[in-house]
């Protein structure tokens, strides 16, 4: 493992049934609640696999912005579709088995503009690349 360069803590507290309400480390952040969709849970909020995939989305999002702004290029807008296939392992325990992420960048000059990131975007991605040490993410870009 690498050295330590920052940490952070967060509360995860049960309210009912399978329901949760996160508490993060900073008093203006709002709480999160999660829950488990049915037999389990009664759905009232997202699950622990949907928030996964929101991260994922969002870092990798973010990551392109951060790349086409430091070249001076900025996004005029970005979104990200981002599908999850749950499998069931050997176990038959189910599991994150892949994530396909479509990111929609609108850029004048399309995919031309993006070229100088498109090789390099996705390794400052925090979440992705630890996710991929045990799932596969498959990302693709579309501008539009």
């Amino acid at each position: 493992m690498s050295d330590l360069v920052s940490e952070f803590a967060l509360r995860v507290e049960r309210i009912d049934g399978f329901e949760f309400r996160v508490r993060f480390d900073k008093e203006h952040y709002a709480d999160l609640h999660m829950d488990e969709p049915p037999p389990l849970g009664a759905d009232h909020a997202p699950n622990p696999a949907r928030i996964l995939a929101a991260s994922i989305g969002n870092c990798l999002a973010a990551s392109l912005l951060f790349c086409m702004k430091r070249r001076n290029k900025p996004l005029d807008a970005i979104t990200a579709d981002v599908k999850v296939a749950l499998v069931r392992n050997e176990q038959k325990r189910l599991r994150v088995g892949r994530v396909d992420v479509v990111l929609h960048p609108s850029i004048e000059g399309g995919l031309d503009a993006l070229q100088p990131c498109l090789d390099q975007f996705e390794d400052f991605c925090v979440v992705t690349q630890s996710v991929r040490a045990g799932i596969p993410v498959n990302v693709s870009v579309e501008p539009v």
